[in-house]
């Protein structure tokens, strides 16, 4: 959905580029309708500019910092080198997924036979109050469809906004990795040492995959899968615990370290 009116001084904006002139780019701003903004020559690169063109060209798609806005002069000032390399794609990966969510809400309100406008006034609002976004609303639709009714939104819109989500919606998964060396000097410490490893498998959530694989005793490897890195490290922290309060009772000992699978 595009934004209204004016960015504010200091947001990051998507912009195509419209003209390159010696002295400055001018930039047409893709989230604000009939909106531009212009980049001079010293907020192109760091460093001295030879040519401009080096840079940036017409039709070039650039993420650029707003450094000012003169609303009454329709004048927006950009820079792109106060822009870095991670700001950019993080930045780029936004306007995608609001620009995905918007032909999504599109699909469910002529689905529903309603007319966009309408859908937004009676749900979509809402959702972005709610969740930042529509794209993050229909993530966490197509991750857990009861989410929304959860947080309280209701109508019969809501089952074409499930089909929607889970058609079109990947949910992303991580994975660490680390290794456990685990050991029992008790007689049947084998036995022990394969109890500790199928309890450092449980998970409390449906959605998380702990795997134990032998590498060469007392080594084994211990991978974790789940919705996000902080739900990772907390069931691998939880798996490490349980495998060495187990062991640790029959005369055993557990230590691990940790890297983060590529």
């Amino acid at each position: 959905m595009l934004k209204k009116n004016y960015p504010e001084e200091g947001e990051l904006v998507v912009g195509t580029v419209t003209k390159v002139q010696g002295f400055g780019s001018f930039v047409s701003l893709d989230e604000y309708p009939h909106k531009e903004g212009f980049i001079h020559i010293s907020e192109i690169a760091t460093g001295w500019v030879k040519r401009i063109r080096n840079y940036v060209r017409e039709k070039q798609k650039v993420v650029c910092k707003v450094l000012r806005v003169e609303a009454a002069k329709n004048h927006i000032d950009l820079s792109l080198k106060r822009v870095n390399e991670h700001q950019r794609r993080e930045k780029i990966q936004e306007w995608k997924n609001n620009q995905k969510s918007t032909k999504l809400f599109e699909m469910v309100a002529e689905n529903i036979g309603k007319p966009v406008d309408v859908c937004y006034k009676d749900f979509g609002e809402e959702l972005i109050k709610k969740y930042g976004s529509l794209y993050e609303a229909f993530e966490e639709c197509a991750y857990d469809p009861e989410t929304l009714k959860n947080d309280g939104f209701s109508g019969d819109w809501l089952k074409e906004f499930e089909k929607v989500s889970k058609d079109n919606i990947s949910i992303p998964f991580v994975g660490i990795k680390g290794q456990i060396t685990i050991t029992s000097w008790l007689p049947d410490g084998v036995k022990h040492i394969r109890e500790a490893l199928s309890l450092a498998e449980q998970s409390e959530y449906e959605d998380v995959d702990i795997q134990i694989k032998y590498i060469g005793a007392p080594r084994y490897l211990i991978t974790v899968k789940a919705p996000d890195y902080k739900i990772a490290e907390d069931q691998m922290k939880k798996a490490v615990e349980r495998t060495t309060e187990y062991i640790s009772n029959w005369n055993g000992e557990c230590e691990f370290k940790r890297e983060i699978e590529e």
